[in-house]
């Protein structure tokens, strides 16, 4: 088995295992709607054996960056019904990944200019990016009411039906990185005293339920779940991370998911502060291992020869890249022939237009 052999996500058979890992690019339209250049970008990225879209919000609420895709007016569901009939027509399999943003947005993005959700009324260090790209404190959050969780509960599955109706084929709950699940996921966040905060059982209760939510809409074998239990982005701190992931990762494989993406440590993650943390350590896959019972994808800088050696090892079944995604939209055949990757240009990864987007190079075609 290597990266470019078959693989059974869902009860469907990708032609690789290579994926394409959810890249935030800022460039929606004025309505946040995909539109024809979205689709070409992720056409170009076909031959990968399964794309999972950037992270788009569930609804309004959700946004917390410019220029995001959401996935809950018409106009969205039918700018991505443009990138699932390109990514279909050139023979690929496309999932979108669900999103909130929870604490990381600004009340500049929230309706009526109201304070971002979160758990607990627990504020974050970093700044928030709003929507004319300048730089502002991230705001107190209000602390969700169980009207308000019950809302967003609702509007996971309400997502999780509109991609059916745009075309996908299927969905990744967006549990990683110091998002709205993830903050309640994390007693470093989490300070409810309630049915959703305190012991593991009741922090996991809001990713579970979000799931659940989306089984009942596209089913088990279509939903993908994102975890990050090694991330510290979005200022994120688990007491036991191995006992709280440990807990999640086995009752989402119990629902018997296409997949679990278990994201791993990256160099990068220093900037955020892990080395500030009491006691922080990385959790590779391959601690979960045991627990999942589905396919699991993991991603966190890969090249091709350590992806391989994670699955010689049984440490995972497929791996999704992210920026070699971005500057390599051949990355398969690249990986197959062994030839040399582009360069990518890290000024152009949020928002713009073609440049670095859908200009990176192809292989020259050989007859």
């Amino acid at each position: 088995m290597d990266i470019l052999s078959p693989i059974d996500i869902g009860g469907r058979t990708l032609r690789n295992r290579v994926f394409f890992a959810p890249c935030t690019r800022c460039r929606a339209d004025e309505h946040l709607a995909p539109h024809a250049l979205n689709a070409l970008y992720y056409r170009q990225r076909a031959s990968m054996g399964l794309i999972i879209t950037e992270a788009t919000p569930i609804n309004s609420e959700g946004h917390g960056y410019p220029r995001t895709p959401g996935l809950y007016t018409q106009a969205q569901i039918e700018g991505w019904k443009l990138v699932t009939d390109a990514v279909h027509e050139a023979g690929g399999t496309i999932y979108c990944q669900l999103w909130h943003v929870g604490r990381v947005s600004h009340n500049a993005y929230q309706p009526a200019g109201a304070a971002p959700l979160c758990p607990s009324a627990t504020p974050r260090k970093n700044d928030v990016l709003l929507p004319d790209w300048t730089k502002a404190p991230a705001p107190t959050p209000k602390a969700m009411t169980l009207d308000d969780i019950r809302r967003t509960i609702d509007d996971y599955g309400r997502a999780g039906r509109n991609a059916l109706l745009a075309g996908f084929d299927g969905v990744e709950l967006h549990g990683a990185n110091g998002y709205l699940p993830d903050q309640f996921l994390r007693d470093g966040v989490n300070q409810r005293t309630d049915d959703y905060g305190g012991p593991i059982e009741n922090r996991a209760r809001f990713m579970l339920e979000a799931a659940h939510a989306l089984v009942d809409a596209v089913g088990a074998s279509r939903l993908g779940v994102r975890l990050s239990p090694s991330g510290v982005f979005n200022d994120m701190a688990d007491s036991n991370p191995k006992a709280t992931y440990g807990h999640v990762v086995q009752r989402l494989s119990d629902m018997n998911p296409a997949y679990l993406h278990i994201t791993e440590a990256q160099e990068s993650d220093a900037k955020h502060g892990r080395a500030t943390i009491p006691g922080y350590e990385p959790i590779p896959a391959s601690y979960f291992r045991p627990m999942v019972k589905c396919p699991l994808v993991t991603n966190g800088g890969f090249t091709l020869e350590k992806a391989n050696h994670y699955l010689r090892e049984g440490w995972a079944d497929s791996i999704a890249f992210g920026v070699a995604a971005i500057a390599n939209p051949d990355l398969v055949e690249r990986f197959r022939t062994g030839a040399p990757l582009n360069t990518v240009d890290p000024s152009t990864f949020y928002g713009g237009g073609e440049k670095g987007y859908t200009d990176y190079p192809f292989l020259p075609v050989t007859r």
